[in-house]
């Protein structure tokens, strides 16, 4: 026997939350820095193997009603015993249309899933600028954006947890 549910009542789903709406408005480069500060050295001598330093970080805030930028801060600095080879800055962000998102699940989404939609064209600027600045292409593993905010929100704990000097003026 098939089930009733709201079959016959005309609206379908009645009482249900409406369904969540995203839709990417735009992407872009926010910032964006190369340099390549010791090529002289390493046109005479190429060197050892370098050193990769990578940092990354997530932003999102509110640029409208429902309308959010998110945002992934990248830095990779490559150097060996010469010197810095070169440092990378790159902060790639997009807008995003977040409807019917409830509020306690809005920043983990601003600050897990934009993320993951963004990151395949940011290692794709990442790998692009490294070899057109004269280096083998920096290809990124995926980045655990869900470890990220894990991370974070665990460090906000620790931060609201450890007692503040009282002030004594």
């Amino acid at each position: 026997m098939a089930e009733q549910g709201n079959a016959g009542s005309g609206t379908p789903g009645a009482g249900a939350p409406p369904p969540v709406q995203v839709r990417v408005l735009g992407q872009y480069i926010k910032d964006l820095s190369f340099e390549n500060p010791n090529v002289e050295k390493l046109l005479q001598s190429p060197g050892d193997n370098p050193n990769l330093q990578l940092e990354v970080n997530v932003n999102a805030k509110s640029m409208a009603k429902d309308v959010f930028e998110s945002a992934i801060e990248f830095r990779a600095r490559a150097s060996n015993k010469q010197g810095v080879l070169y440092d990378l800055e790159l902060v790639y962000a997009g807008l995003f249309k977040v409807e019917n998102v409830p509020q306690q699940a809005l920043e983990p989404f601003l600050l897990v899933n934009c993320p993951l939609l963004l990151f395949p064209f940011l290692r794709r600027l990442v790998a692009d600028l490294t070899r057109e600045g004269g280096f083998p292409p920096l290809l990124l593993d995926p980045i655990d954006f869900g470890g990220l905010y894990v991370r974070r929100k665990q460090q906000e704990g620790l931060a609201q947890a450890t007692p503040q000097p009282a002030n004594t003026n």
